[in-house]
């Protein structure tokens, strides 16, 4: 039984298995660029929403604040 038996159950060929019982650095380097990924995601994201410009931000209104009737013709 190897590290990555697991992997069979859930779809993968023996010779992935084999593969990964024999390199299990693969599937570490795997995680590291998965990890990294996401964190250039949400670096863009804050990136992003740190550079609108104050008129591009949508202004929140506060819950007690009564909304204007609309206009009449």
């Amino acid at each position: 039984m190897g590290e990555f038996d697991w992997f069979s159950k859930i779809g993968a060929t023996p010779e992935a298995v084999a593969v990964l019982n024999d390199q299990p650095i693969l599937f570490f380097i795997l995680l590291v660029v998965l990890v990294a990924i996401a964190l250039e995601c949400v670096l863009m994201w804050y990136i992003h929403h740190a550079t609108l410009k104050p008129e591009q931000r949508k202004k929140k209104e506060k819950a007690g604040a009564a909304k204007k009737p609309p206009a009449k013709k």
